[in-house]
């Protein structure tokens, strides 16, 4: 799954296109290097994204089969380092 799209159906960004913005201007790496939009994920890979005053890491736990996960289950897909 492409990670623009992983962000946003896990609801750590709220829009498709927000994610892709934030790739492009290379504040998402995964596993240390910094991605493209259409870098595809494997489970077990680490997401960072910079943010201005904090610098956040995702690991990614499993791939949601739907369009849209509700914020509650964020949890099954994504674990907080």
């Amino acid at each position: 799954m492409r990670v623009d799209k992983f962000l946003n159906i896990v609801n750590i960004t709220k829009r498709r296109a927000i994610s892709e913005d934030m790739c492009k201007s290379g504040v998402v790496s995964v596993n240390g290097v910094v991605a493209k939009p259409a870098k595809e994920l494997k489970i077990g890979d680490e997401i960072t994204i910079k943010f201005l005053t904090r610098q956040v890491r995702y690991k990614v736990l499993e791939f949601p089969t739907l369009k849209s996960v509700p914020k509650s289950d964020q949890g099954k897909y994504v674990k907080e380092l």
